[in-house]
């Protein structure tokens, strides 16, 4: 296992929000056979040096799937935000999805059927990922996509989520991303933003430009809410540029 390997590793318990790895002893020094004897003798052209690293387990789940993870959630109480909720909203798409959108947070369309981006930033939403593709001759519909949140449960008035809500929540948008491991992420808004990238800058700075989710390009680009308030008209032409640059990026 290379250094960088390692430091993988490290990104990902770091990402479920784990502070601290325990690992055994190195193992005991196994007896050689008489041919490694000799060799182990023999002297070296270069002294090697091998570090011994622990065995971690695989970035991924084994046999994961995005139904294994939403039974995991199960009737979730690890933080607050269940108290208020009708629903889970878990994601909807296609599970083999080139392109992933992660927004916010359900709101009351959302935690009432289930589902994600249904009321009318929803539909703001649906018709942005359809126009635009149409517009630039791909044959997309939002079907084609996965959409889902970062947290899964509607907070209180639509507020923003708390820092532990959307880390308690993130184990499961990570697996969920890392199984349908798409060609790229749009993150719609300021706390998707926060959650794939760990960026303090708001959405205006950030739009428009690729970064990446350990080794999934992501764009960042204004939430489909904000665009629904009147005088957020150049948001709006913003916002179908970076569509734009999105899908041709994965689709052509």
């Amino acid at each position: 296992m290379t250094p960088e390997d390692l430091r993988a590793y490290l990104a990902f318990f770091r990402d479920l929000g784990l502070k601290d790895l325990y690992v055994s002893e190195a193992p005991p020094a196994r007896e050689l056979r008489p041919v490694e004897q000799k060799k182990a003798e023999a002297p070296a052209q270069e002294p090697a040096q091998e570090a011994w690293l622990p065995v971690l387990p695989s970035l991924e789940p084994q046999d994961d799937s995005l139904e294994q993870i939403q039974a995991d959630m199960g009737d979730c109480r690890r933080c607050r935000l269940h108290a208020g909720r009708n629903k889970i909203v878990f994601g909807e798409g296609n599970p083999k999805a080139q392109l992933v959108f992660v927004g916010e947070g359900p709101g009351a369309d959302e935690d009432a059927q289930g589902l994600p981006f249904v009321g009318r930033a929803g539909q703001l939403l649906t018709a942005m990922i359809e126009n635009t593709a149409a517009r630039e001759g791909i044959p997309l519909k939002r079907r084609d996509v996965y959409i889902c949140n970062v947290v899964k449960c509607r907070p209180p008035e639509n507020r923003t989520p708390e820092p532990d809500e959307m880390e308690i929540c993130g184990q499961f948008l990570f697996r969920q991303l890392a199984l349908i491991r798409p060609k790229a992420i749009c993150a719609l808004g300021g706390t998707a933003a926060r959650a794939l990238l760990g960026k303090k800058e708001g959405v205006t700075r950030l739009r428009g430009n690729w970064y990446k989710w350990r080794d999934i390009p992501v764009m960042v680009t204004y939430h489909p809410s904000y665009l629904l308030r009147p005088y957020n008209q150049n948001a709006k032409r913003e916002a179908w540029e970076d569509l734009k640059k999105v899908f041709h990026y994965v689709y052509d």
